[in-house]
């Protein structure tokens, strides 16, 4: 049973620490993005700065999580604290849907307006003196920049991978539903194979974005170097799938939780905040295939 009154823990270093360790990640992966602009190899200094701060929020969040589970099995919370979590993961759902929707917000500025006024159309199309030989198109194989900074040579077809991919995302959503459902009806075992399969279909698309990826540089062309469409390519399809690997990774620690019999039908809000994630991940994968591949 829970308990009636509002838990309130310990203090705790791991919020200071965790914070250490996202400073971490963050001057870290600037400075490599920094060296490898600028044409650098061989410098570690960032890449050990990236490791060590990642290594160290993984330790603080395994160790973090662990104690909320702990204190979650001992009944700690109460119903007011359970709420807490729901809001908690519904903000943090919300700054994600609102992160993705600037990175969508600078596809559409770059197709609809900025692209145009490059080519003289519009009310600021006076730009067009500066390429008068550029012809707006969309995608961009022909860049203002011309030499200096060539388009990608073709773009990924959407009816082969990333068709297939949102066949397994959609997919995998519908098991993760009926894995939630076998939960609520205590049928452990069935949710044990509905939530496994969940998992491996994350795992397979992040093996196909690989794939394409490859792909993209080897024989396409389309690199980071590309131009404005390399540029939000990758950024739009490379952060949605850190984000499928972080909820692919999740899920399979709710399977082992399952698996351990940390859940009641009554009493699963860590499997259902996974669930909201991952649900959450593939509707903006719906939104990635049509804005950005086939549209």
């Amino acid at each position: 049973m829970t308990t009636s009154s509002y838990y309130v823990p310990e203090s705790s270093y791991f919020p200071i620490v965790a914070s250490f360790g996202l400073i971490g990640m963050a001057a870290g992966a600037g400075g490599m993005i920094n060296h490898m602009s600028s044409g650098g190899v061989g410098y570690a200094f960032p890449h050990l700065v990236f490791l060590v701060g990642t290594l160290l929020l993984a330790f603080i969040l395994f160790n973090w999580f662990s104690k909320v589970i702990i204190e979650s099995r001992a009944g700690m919370y109460s119903p007011q604290m359970d709420m807490s979590y729901r809001w908690g993961m519904g903000w943090f759902i919300f700054s994600e849907v609102m992160f993705f929707a600037a990175f969508f917000g600078v596809l559409l500025y770059v197709r609809q307006w900025a692209g145009p006024w490059l080519d003289g159309q519009g009310d600021k199309g006076s730009s067009h003196m500066l390429w008068p030989d550029f012809d707006y198109a969309w995608p961009m194989f022909n860049n203002p920049a011309g030499a200096d900074l060539p388009g990608p040579k073709a773009v990924i077809d959407p009816w082969h991978i990333p068709l297939l991919n949102t066949v397994l995302l959609m997919s995998s959503s519908v098991t993760l539903t009926i894995a939630h459902h076998a939960l609520r009806a205590m049928h452990r075992g069935k949710t044990i194979f509905w939530l496994a399969v969940t998992v491996i279909l994350g795992a397979i698309f992040v093996y196909y974005q690989v794939l394409e990826y490859i792909e993209a540089y080897t024989e396409l062309g389309l690199t980071l170097d590309s131009g404005i469409y390399g540029s939000t390519f990758f950024m739009l399809t490379g952060f949605h799938g850190v984000h499928v690997t972080i909820g692919a990774f999740i899920l399979f620690i709710m399977w082992i939780r399952i698996c351990k019999g940390h859940f009641t039908p009554d009493q699963h809000f860590g499997f259902e905040a996974a669930a909201w994630y991952w649900h959450f991940v593939d509707m903006v994968w719906v939104g990635l295939f049509l804005f950005v591949y086939i549209l």
